[in-house]
């Protein structure tokens, strides 16, 4: 049964991800600048972290799966203290791609290991509005985290930002120890099957592909206008940390917003209709933005404005594109949330790293790339819609 104690510990969870990510975004540049790194190497101390968070993704939910939501949390938790640890003492850019890649492995329990445990507690019924909540919480993160980063970089230096990691992990898995239960019904338990078997028994499901595409996607559009408005904060319109902080702000702000929507509407809409509608925001925010750089409008509210209404799309459909994935087969729950985290993850580090590969300080690479996830996202979201009009014209012929 859920317990308030037990709903606080899951929000945090679900904030460790994002919050660890987003940590780093006024880190990026400095460095940069530190290490003497290329655009494409201070953009991998970023990426290789939503990598590592992505994979760990995948063993996470299936060992959730067959051993348990307990001691996999618990695991996960105290990796991610030994990441920030070695984070905070790196001596090279060596040193803090490890660092960061422990961390990272560490925090992809967070969010896995929130939904499975939220699916078990509130039920298959609850579990949109469940989700919603989780995600907002997941934004929240990511709302605190730059301005608490760029504050801690401007007066302490950027390895007090991993000193700062390190002590809320701590905070967290203190709390997961004393109030997390194991969640893993017994039936369950002895149902399991072998990792390989449960991820092909998914990925043959057309519907599940392309609800989680469709998470990477939107995730992806996001990673590339926060780092790229990052870098163009501080090299380009030569604007401080903070101010990066404050500004951001305003991004998940509009995925708080789109959660809350998420939450409000519950059941009552189908997953098909709220990917779709999600999609089609973002495209229309893309294009503002990109129609405003082009006219040479390069603003902090141009970069972060149109963002912000990025963000809430993703809001608006990431819980339905979630739920829709879990639900497909509720036995292999766990799995199926470890997929989901995986492709959001993979597909959104491995377009900010194109983007980091081919930025070269203007906005040009920003506006190329994102145009690519919104309309790959558009055609994902279209895809479930498509295969229910099918299913609904056999069944009426």
């Amino acid at each position: 049964m859920p317990t308030r104690k037990l709903d606080l510990i899951l929000a945090a969870l679900a904030l460790l991800g994002p919050f660890a990510i987003h940590l780093f975004f006024p880190v990026i540049p400095v460095v940069k600048l530190d290490f003497e790194l290329s655009d494409a190497l201070a953009q991998l101390t970023f990426s290789i972290g939503v990598f590592g968070m992505a994979f760990s993704t995948l063993v996470y939910g299936t060992c959730a799966d067959r051993y348990g939501r307990r001691p996999v949390l618990l695991i996960g938790l105290f990796l991610f203290l030994l990441g920030s640890i070695i984070s905070a003492l790196a001596g090279s850019f060596a040193s803090l791609l490890v660092g960061r890649l422990v961390q990272s492995i560490g925090a992809g329990c967070g969010i896995t290991l929130a939904r499975a445990i939220a699916r078990d507690v509130y039920g298959a019924g609850h579990l949109v509005k469940a989700i919603a909540y989780l995600t907002m919480f997941f934004a929240l993160g990511g709302m605190l985290a730059p301005g608490v980063a760029g504050l801690l970089i401007d007066h302490l230096g950027w390895r007090s930002v991993f000193y700062f990691a390190g002590f809320t992990g701590l905070a967290i898995a203190l709390g997961a120890y004393f109030v997390v239960p194991e969640t893993r019904s017994r039936i369950e338990a002895s149902s399991g099957s072998p990792m390989i078997a449960s991820f092909l028994e998914l990925l043959r499901q057309p519907r599940f592909c392309a609800l989680v595409i469709h998470s990477g996607c939107s995730t992806g559009t996001f990673l590339i206008v926060a780092t790229a408005s990052s870098t163009l904060m501080k090299e380009l319109l030569h604007r401080p940390a903070t101010e990066f902080g404050l500004y951001f702000a305003m991004v998940p702000l509009g995925f708080v917003t789109g959660t809350f929507i998420s939450s409000r509407v519950g059941n009552r809409a189908s997953v098909e209709r709220m990917i779709l509608i999600g999609a089609c925001i973002a495209l229309v925010a893309v294009f503002t933005q990109s129609t405003l750089l082009l006219s040479g409008y390069i603003t902090p509210l141009v970069l972060f404005l149109p963002a912000s209404f990025m963000t809430m799309a993703q809001g608006i459909s990431l819980p339905f594109a979630q739920a829709g994935a879990m639900a497909t087969i509720p036995r292999l729950a766990g799995t199926a949330a470890g997929i989901g985290v995986f492709a959001q993850n993979f597909c959104g580090a491995g377009f900010a790293q194109i983007y980091g590969f081919v930025a070269d300080g203007s906005p040009t690479p920003m506006m190329e790339m994102t145009a690519l996830t919104v309309a790959l996202g558009l055609v994902s979201a279209a895809v479930p819609s498509l295969l229910a009009r099918s299913k609904r014209y056999k069944l009426a012929t």
